[in-house]
């Protein structure tokens, strides 16, 4: 259905309503669970991979709209994943599909979200709705359906009362979300692949600030262990690993929320070690560097963003899910900000060709860069896939005392 004014809208109780912050109202059938969330509402544009979208720990209190009007087609299974559970806070689709086919799938995307208390909103214009966001920006937003949509005398609520609820709902900027999600024990992933059962040919500390499954996996394809340590790792604890190289992974809420992070990540370059980021660790680079964040309009969330990579002119089809970006000037080599150059020069790797984003740091007088996208990309694509190389050059480079400083 389309979008309703809130003053006319009509809905009954076998319905689910999406109200967004603005007052725009839409009223659907209820898909997974029934019952209330709100969170923020953002949208991805992927066309596949809605397993890996789910259970993103990136997507921390947002309600997901896809833009591809199918999905469920291929239900779920228990391979695609990308944590141990699903972390939006509420799913909107326009036409969940009836029946499941692929040889994998163990159960439908329905039962799944409805087993794992996921309350979402089907069959409501989601091109209107995504169009709005793109305009209007992205904002909190509610799901209602079942009870939910009853008041204490059991009448049917008022648009009103929900757009309250709506508006107590905390605004993603100022949140500080990465230790909710991080993993609260260490674990190690050993090298697989055609280093299966090899010594590791270098030891890597991953910081867990909402990991994704396949990160650690890329780095232990290429020989790599990966030594998983939780968001509250003091720098002693991750020196005792003798790790050749650091990692800070993706992870949601506002970048500027993150100052032990940050106060970390320095200790980490002013020990030499080698760095990569993704996503939420290439804010938290661009932070320890001495930059600024600030929040996007409307994000950056799917699998077909067209990124240049300034260094060598190409340009790849990536995987990206953030909603803030680093301030960096573009075009040129500059003294990083922090402590009057301290961490010496450093330039913007990569740029988004949509809107100009910064989507990646080089650092040319320390073994550290980040880049603002997902070269993992479990559901594709896997254009950037070169960057776990050049982190383990790095660290290989460094370790030899081979890096041109």
């Amino acid at each position: 259905m389309n979008q309703y004014d809130s003053e006319a809208v009509m809905f009954d109780p076998q319905d689910a309503v999406l109200v967004l912050e603005d007052g725009q109202v839409y009223v659907g059938e209820p898909y997974g669970a029934i019952g209330t969330t709100s969170g923020e509402i953002v949208f991805a544009t992927g066309m596949t991979g809605y397993q890996e979208t789910l259970t993103d720990p990136s997507y921390d209190r947002q309600i997901v709209v896809q833009t591809f009007p199918h999905i469920g087609d291929t239900g779920i299974n228990g391979e695609d994943p990308e944590s141990s559970k699903i972390w939006v806070a509420g799913y909107v689709v326009r036409d969940p599909s009836p029946n499941v086919s692929n040889w994998r799938a163990t159960g439908s995307l329905d039962d799944d979200l409805e087993s794992n208390h996921i309350v979402g909103i089907s069959h409501i214009d989601t091109r209107k709705l995504v169009r709005h966001l793109r305009s209007a920006g992205v904002m909190r937003a509610a799901i209602f359906s079942g009870d939910a949509l009853l008041d204490d005398n059991g009448k049917l609520r008022s648009i009103e009362s929900m757009l309250d609820e709506v508006k107590a709902t905390p605004q993603m900027k100022g949140l500080s979300l990465y230790d909710e999600v991080s993993t609260k024990e260490a674990y190690t992933i050993e090298p697989c692949g055609e280093f299966e059962g090899k010594d590791p040919l270098f030891t890597v500390a991953a910081v867990d600030l909402g990991i994704k499954a396949m990160t650690p996996h890329r780095m232990a394809e290429r020989g790599c262990r990966v030594h998983v340590v939780p968001s509250t790792i003091t720098f002693d604890e991750l020196k005792a690993l003798n790790p050749d190289g650091v990692f800070f992974s993706n992870g949601p809420g506002d970048p500027e929320q993150a100052d032990p992070e940050v106060n970390l990540l320095r200790q980490v370059l002013d020990a030499g070690y080698p760095f990569f980021g993704i996503c939420f660790g290439n804010q938290l680079l661009g932070r320890a560097l001495g930059f600024g964040t600030y929040k996007l309009k409307f994000g950056h969330r799917g699998i077909n963003q067209p990124v240049k990579d300034m260094t060598t002119g190409k340009i790849e089809i990536t995987a990206h899910n953030h909603g803030f970006a680093v301030d960096a000037p573009i075009g040129e080599t500059v003294d990083a900000p922090f402590e009057n150059g301290k961490y010496g020069k450093v330039f913007v790797s990569h740029v988004d060709l949509n809107d100009n984003v910064v989507e990646g740091l080089q650092c040319v007088d320390i073994p550290a860069f980040s880049v603002q996208y997902h070269p993992e990309a479990a559901a594709g694509p896997h254009d950037a896939a070169y960057l776990f190389d050049r982190f383990v050059d790095l660290m290989r480079s460094t370790k030899e005392g081979t890096r041109n400083a």
